[in-house]
């Protein structure tokens, strides 16, 4: 009788238990994220939602090379890890393609009008048009920053051109200082720091067929114009970029906003990258946009709820609160917001330059193309090839690449 009465008893506590279970739902949500800041936005506000939804979310924050290796090997896995990932935005193309984000428009997830157009159209696949599979999480864009005294000490207003800014140069290195940094480190750095001066003289890595274009004339002017600001300037490094420059040992470089501006701070005055080569050229697009992107694995556990939080994250609400906490907008309600803007005073500036922006080509190969144009824009200002045979030999390569 008392074993028959465990037993009965055994059986109810497990139903109890069962029901409790399901009652509360899933009971957590993964998410693979960059780490830094993107973690400590997102952790000062998930408690809301965790509240509403009655789930935890658990915040796994990654270098970016870790990230994107743990997110794809965790793809070929037939339920993931993870529910929500991160991603650099020119990762898209290879995560959208290759099956690691679920489609959103599916999932019912739809991007409203207030995203800022640049940043919402990397989350689609084809780029700008086709189906959406990411929504933007942060907003970066790379801005010119300068140090305000230096320029003024020479009666120097910001410069509109690549033109003005080694004429500035040169008169400032002439008088001590280093006119312009560049960030001529092989790879992204280079890549990432040559492009928008490309960008300004009108050249394009790739045509409208993918055929490479880095040995155009557009490009030689380009290159020359960074090797001759390598002349009157130095080659740093993130870290040194940001002090020579706040400091006023440096007069000029290009860099993200979180390098320079913490908070409401910021280290250096700033303004959109200079959109021409030359003073009588066209204008056009050059800010690199830089967005961390975020979707939902195609093979999450919760995709369902996944699809919630992710809305919920990238919301203009919760945006305004992220801020607070080192968040980048995505959103011009965000940017605009009178109150915002009057204490984060680069809103305006960084709106601008989203608004101006390009995205790097969109291509799954990107990362093997920059690693061969990087590798030939290192040999180039190192001197160990000229411009025309580097620009050269990265074009031969590139193709390869694209074959």
């Amino acid at each position: 009788m008392k074993k028959r009465f465990a037993i009965l008893l055994s059986l109810v506590m497990m139903v109890s238990i069962f029901t409790a279970c399901s009652a509360k739902g899933p009971d957590r949500l993964v998410i693979a994220a960059r780490g830094g800041s993107h973690v400590t936005a997102m952790e000062a506000v998930k408690e809301a939602f965790e509240k509403e939804h009655k789930v935890k979310v658990e915040i796994i924050g990654l270098e970016a090379a870790d990230l994107k290796q743990k997110v794809s090997l965790d793809a070929k896995n037939k339920q993931g890890a993870y529910d929500l990932i991160m991603a650099d935005d020119p990762w898209m193309p290879e995560f959208s393609e290759g099956g690691i984000f679920a489609n959103l428009s599916k999932l019912g997830v739809e991007a409203d009008d207030d995203f800022e157009e640049s940043s919402i159209a990397l989350g689609k696949n084809p780029y700008a048009t086709g189906d959406l599979y990411a929504l933007p999480f942060s907003g970066n864009v790379q801005l010119f920053f300068y140090n305000k005294q230096l320029l003024e000490s020479h009666n120097y207003d910001v410069p509109k051109s690549w033109e003005e800014v080694l004429t500035i140069a040169k008169d400032l290195h002439a008088d001590g200082a280093s006119g312009y940094v560049i960030r001529g480190q092989q790879g992204n750095p280079i890549v990432s720091d040559f492009l928008p001066i490309l960008w300004a003289y009108g050249g394009q890595v790739f045509d409208d067929a993918w055929k490479a274009q880095v040995n155009s004339e557009p490009a030689k002017q380009a290159l020359n114009t960074y090797i001759q600001l390598l002349a009157v300037g130095s080659n740093y490094e993130t870290t040194d970029i940001v002090s020579s420059v706040s400091e006023g040992r440096a007069a000029m470089a290009l860099g993200w906003p979180s390098w320079f501006i913490k908070g409401e701070d910021a280290s250096a005055d700033y303004a959109p990258i200079p959109a021409k080569g030359t003073a009588n050229a066209e204008t056009a697009a050059t800010g690199m946009i830089g967005n961390w992107m975020m979707g939902v694995t195609a093979n999450a556990k919760n995709p369902e709820l996944a699809a919630k939080f992710l809305t919920f994250i990238t919301s203009s609400e919760t945006q305004k609160k992220m801020v607070e906490h080192g968040g980048v907008p995505t959103r011009k309600s965000v940017y605009l917001d009178k109150e915002l803007s009057a204490k984060y005073k680069h809103f305006p500036t960084q709106l601008e330059a989203l608004q101006n922006s390009v995205a790097r080509p969109r291509t799954p190969k990107w990362s093997r193309v920059e690693e061969a144009l990087g590798s030939e824009l290192s040999a180039a200002i190192a001197g160990t090839k000229s411009v025309e045979k580097a620009l050269s030999d990265a074009n031969q390569a590139i193709d390869q690449i694209m074959q």
